[in-house]
């Protein structure tokens, strides 16, 4: 099945954390995790997904702050952190939103990664992915994790889906941006 018949099915779209949000360095003080770099434009793509009707989630197995912080700012809603098993995370948001597998999207980047991989309707790397997650993937971004990965995932989709030209339209009106980038 190609890609973009993949795309036009999804309806949740799940995140890793490091190494996709983020371009995978953590900075570690003596009290702990003290910094972690995101993509302003990865953000915005997530709020053009949320404008389309794409729900969003974040699994990830670190526990930080920061990641509820970020988290909050993009209005994602479902965020699960610590999760040493990420397959249990995706089966309590298909509960959740009462979702199929095939209507499920997933970033990741890392062996840790590859289980969730392999059962969700659309698998995207980013362009540094591990080759053996590229090799699983459906959609292999052209961009680095934490360097617009996301955004051109989103934007794949979105368009896959006859949806962007509408949020492209929405963002060229006045209105109040929902959320910070």
């Amino acid at each position: 099945m190609d890609t973009e018949i993949r795309a036009k099915r999804i309806r949740l779209l799940i995140f890793d954390v490091d190494g996709v949000l983020t371009n995978g360095q953590i900075v570690i003080g003596r009290d702990g995790e003290i910094l972690k770099k995101f993509y302003a434009q990865d953000g915005l793509g997530i709020t053009a997904a949320h404008r389309a009707g794409l729900k969003t989630a974040i699994i990830t197995g670190r526990q930080s702050d920061i990641v509820s912080i970020r988290g909050a700012e993009l209005k994602i809603t479902d965020v699960y952190q610590g999760a040493m098993n990420k397959v249990t995370a995706l089966e309590q948001l298909l509960a959740k939103h009462k979702l199929t597998l095939e209507q499920v999207g997933y970033v990741g980047d890392d062996l840790n990664d590859l289980a969730i991989m392999l059962q969700v309707g659309l698998a995207c790397a980013v362009a540094d992915a591990v080759p053996e997650v590229k090799a699983k993937a459906h959609f292999v971004a052209v961009h680095a994790g934490g360097k617009g990965a996301v955004r051109e995932i989103i934007e794949m989709i979105l368009k896959a889906q006859n949806r962007w030209d509408e949020v492209l339209a929405s963002y060229s009106r006045p209105g109040i941006i929902e959320t910070r980038q």
